[in-house]
């Protein structure tokens, strides 16, 4: 059941938490999946260009882990976050989309460790090229697009981009009751980009 909402708008990730508690009852997981992608490289940047970043892909996703996770307690439940083998290795024009990226898999780390106490297991997916929208999204023109896809295919060892349906799958057996033992693993969906 969809609900829309701006995850960096005041107020946001009390919303959103609440809805889903009032709505079901009782919140097994939580995906942190929102994210957008800006380009640049250093001497390109502006504060106005860089501030949707951090907000999106890692400050947003902490206030929603804070509203969830005492849900998550009750329930014994995951919190999911997506990461991208882009935070595991270099890549010129995307270093600070990576770099928050990057923290979200610390804050993986870190929470796991933090919340298993409480009954609370984190994990993330860090997903390749998959086959998504993101590139239009991120405003590139059809050339552009074409010209990024080269580049993914050229550098994933398994020579093609991702089906959503196969990073649904890392995160759908991660999330489920028998991966009870597993906490604080950042799973690579990336046809062995980061390894290649």
């Amino acid at each position: 059941m969809p609900y829309a909402a701006d995850i960096t708008a005041a107020g946001a990730p009390e919303r959103i938490v609440r809805h889903a508690a009032d709505t079901y009852g009782r919140l097994d997981v939580l995906v942190n999946n929102a994210g957008i992608v800006g380009a640049g490289t250093l001497g390109t940047y502006t504060g106005e260009l860089l501030a949707p970043l951090p907000a999106t892909n890692l400050v947003a996703p902490v206030l929603l882990a804070q509203e969830a996770v005492p849900h998550l307690e009750r329930t014994g439940g995951v919190l999911v976050n997506i990461t991208t083998s882009v935070g595991q290795r270099g890549r010129p024009g995307d270093s600070v989309y990576a770099a928050t990226k990057a923290g979200l898999e610390l804050l993986t780390r870190s929470w796991a460790v933090e919340f298993a106490p409480r009954g609370v297991r984190v994990v993330a997916i860090a997903p390749g090229a998959i086959e998504t929208p993101i590139a239009e999204h991120r405003g590139l023109t059809p050339a552009q697009r074409t010209a990024v896809r080269e580049w993914q295919i050229a550098h994933t060892p398994m020579g093609r981009v991702g089906r959503p349906e196969e990073a649904a799958w890392a995160l759908t057996r991660l999330a489920a009751p028998s991966a009870s033992f597993v906490t604080g693993v950042v799973l690579p969906v990336d046809g062995g980009a980061v390894v290649g």
